[in-house]
């Protein structure tokens, strides 16, 4: 990799390793994909899928019958199963032309029955890395694309939901505390003890739309999906002909890094981190409760499961799964 990118990946899970601000790697990960294998239980800068997020009591039905998922969160099933797609190794790095932009490529093929779902599906993960000047300040620009096919025969349709899992740090501390967060929204998927919408969209207690906050030492502790698109009839299976919106945005005063997370997507997982749990490793410190943060975009949480929800997560034979993520980065 130059020395000049801002961003390294690896073909384990086509995981972004690496997201340099000012010189400082602003996502939580490890410097080989051996540790990833041994220690990657937050999923550090995943490609998740199957489905990311939680599957009720980890089963769906579709193609008129059942099928049962690993049930690994719970009751439930938890960002693809027990060796999810973030688990997998993909073909690549491979240097392509994307739409005109040189993209870096990474391919996997999820054979029928992986992890209990139906259909073989081949994903891919394009990575476009910009430099882009803006007033004088560099940003660090990283185009994320995805796409899923449907391959065999066998069965006429499956379910998919796919994000990325990097886990941001901008303080360069052990903690996100002094982190200034605004979301473009507060509406979010009420859910239940085990993290399962209950059905309602309200507003987050706290939160109001486009208004800085400011995360502590504790509070607010937050691993909820906002979301962005409420008429969820109106979500295609492919979203990337939708507009970019930037849903989340984050700075920190001491850093003065700021962070910027776009997505075509109808939603996002918010989460502040409480659950991080990993030892020290080769010379890296642990890293624990609180040490990072995530911003997930992706559709409703357990979409598969719901009447007026399901088509969003539904790739049919002929179609294609699609959609887009854009961080941007700069220290100012």
């Amino acid at each position: 990799m130059s020395a000049d990118k801002a961003f390294t990946f690896l073909p384990l899970g086509a995981i972004i390793q690496e997201f340099k601000v000012g010189g400082k790697n602003i996502v939580q990960g490890f410097p080989t994909a051996e540790l990833y294998k041994a220690h990657n239980a937050p999923y550090f800068g995943e490609t998740i899928g199957r489905i990311a997020n939680r599957i009720a009591k980890g089963k769906f039905e579709l193609n008129g019958q059942t099928y049962q998922l690993p049930v690994n969160n719970g009751p439930n099933s938890l960002h693809g199963g027990n060796l999810g797609w973030g688990k997998r190794g993909f073909e690549g790095p491979l240097d392509v032309d994307r739409n005109g932009k040189q993209a870096t490529l990474f391919k996997y093929l999820s054979e029928d029955g992986e992890e209990g779902y139906p259909g073989t599906v081949e994903v891919r993960v394009w990575y476009v890395q910009e430099k882009v000047n803006e007033n004088g300040v560099q940003k660090e620009v990283l185009h994320i694309e995805y796409e899923a096919e449907l391959l065999s025969d066998d069965v006429p349709a499956t379910a998919v939901n796919i994000t990325n899992h990097s886990y941001f740090n901008l303080t360069g501390s052990s903690t996100i505390a002094g982190t200034e967060a605004t979301l473009i929204t507060n509406n979010y998927q009420v859910v239940d003890d085990g993290g399962i919408p209950t059905g309602p969209i309200e507003e987050y207690p706290g939160v109001k739309p486009n208004t800085s906050f400011t995360l502590g030492e504790r509070e607010p502790d937050i691993d909820d999906c906002f979301v962005v698109n409420t008429n969820p009839s109106s979500v295609p299976i492919d979203t990337r002909n939708l507009a970019l919106q930037t849903v989340a945005s984050f700075f920190h005063p001491e850093s003065k890094i700021h962070l910027e997370v776009a997505t075509t997507e109808p939603a996002f997982q918010f989460y502040t981190g409480k659950y991080i749990d990993v030892p020290a490793v080769e010379n890296l410190p642990a890293r624990g409760a609180r040490s990072a943060f995530c911003v997930e975009p992706s559709r409703y949480v357990n979409a598969i499961n719901v009447p007026e929800h399901r088509s969003m997560t539904i790739l049919k034979k002929g179609e294609k799964y699609g959609s887009k993520i854009v961080y941007r980065g700069w220290q100012a």
